[in-house]
């Protein structure tokens, strides 16, 4: 109704004025019976609220389609009314809805081969990065070291890209499975074994049952542990040697895996932002390998299985995170 009033309030407007110019016009030129005048406004105003009242009811849908929230694209293909302004709503309807499911198919389709670009890209670029490694190992240290280092770094940059590309489709990537942290835990440490005898930083794993299992992605949990320790071994910047895991149970048997490191902190005023993609804080004006995407994929990922995150740190002390799991996806 707002909108049908909004949309002939000119016209009222113009009618009423009419009305009044016509009425002065026949007093001032004499015309004295005013109940016949009186008369003859309000026929006048009885036809044209008459026209209104029926132009409105037989566009009644056609407004209220116009007005209403859309909460489902199927609502576009419903039919409004059969008046020529129904049919004319309703035809555009069809075509914005056909415009906007080719749209969507086009760019679902130039994601997938974007994917499959990066897909292929990082496993060609993988393969040469593992010729140079196996190369360096014939030189004499530290230029070995070093040049493994590098390599390694790289793997690490083109692995985030592969995940980032892999971030567009992440529900068609889930395989939910039971999966023991304990295990999982160990195959990270082994995955990053050199990245710790790097840098000096060794992790010791606390685990309160060897037998705690989680219902969830395997690939994606290694991920984000994987990038959680990488930032722990990075932050700790030469002063400690130490990084705990720890795997154990709340009192409500949720099970939940604990990182902490004893390095430069993070600020208070950067907490809230670190899952911010690109945020990387005062830390990454000192570290500046931080690219800010890190933290922002795990709590991606996180929140696509349905796990929870939380961290505290204090600067120059360290930070804790931890992954939480919930009671139903704590199988033992």
């Amino acid at each position: 109704m707002k909108l049908f009033i909004k949309d002939f309030a000119g016209f009222m407007l113009f009618q009423a004025i009419q009305i009044g110019l016509f009425s002065l016009v026949i007093v001032l030129s004499g015309y004295d019976n005013i109940p016949i005048l009186v008369y003859g406004i309000f026929i006048s105003l009885f036809v044209i609220v008459t026209y209104l009242g029926f132009y409105y009811y037989r566009r009644r849908y056609v407004y209220k389609k116009l007005t209403t929230q859309v909460t489902d694209l199927q609502q576009l293909l419903e039919q409004t009314d059969h008046t020529p302004l129904g049919e004319a709503v309703d035809q555009i309807m069809h075509s914005s809805y056909q415009l906007f499911i080719e749209q969507i198919n086009k760019v679902e389709e130039d994601q997938a081969n974007h994917l499959k670009f990066i897909d292929r890209w990082v496993h060609q670029m993988k393969t040469p990065l593992s010729v140079i490694e196996l190369s360096a190992k014939e030189l004499d240290e530290p230029d070995s070291s070093n040049i493994r280092e590098e390599t390694d770094r790289l793997k690490k940059g083109l692995e985030t890209i592969l995940y980032m590309a892999r971030m567009r489709t992440i529900e068609e990537d889930f395989q939910i499975k039971p999966v023991n942290l304990n295990k999982l835990i160990q195959a990270v440490n082994q995955e990053n074994k050199r990245l710790y005898i790097r840098n000096n930083v060794y992790p010791h794993l606390t685990v309160a049952s060897s037998d705690i299992t989680v219902e969830t992605d395997e690939k994606w949990l290694f991920f984000i542990v994987d990038q959680l320790l990488h930032n722990a071994v990075k932050y700790t910047d030469g002063r400690s040697n130490r990084i705990d895991i720890k795997i154990e149970q709340t009192a409500t048997k949720r099970a939940f895996i604990e990182i902490t490191d004893y390095g430069v902190g993070i600020a208070r005023h950067d907490i809230k932002r670190i899952y911010q993609s690109f945020f990387t804080g005062d830390n990454g004006r000192k570290f500046r390998e931080s690219t800010g995407m890190g933290l922002y994929l795990v709590k991606e990922v996180i929140d696509y299985l349905g796990h929870e995150i939380e961290v505290e740190s204090n600067v120059d002390v360290g930070t804790t995170f931890r992954i939480y799991f919930t009671e139903a996806q704590t199988l033992s």
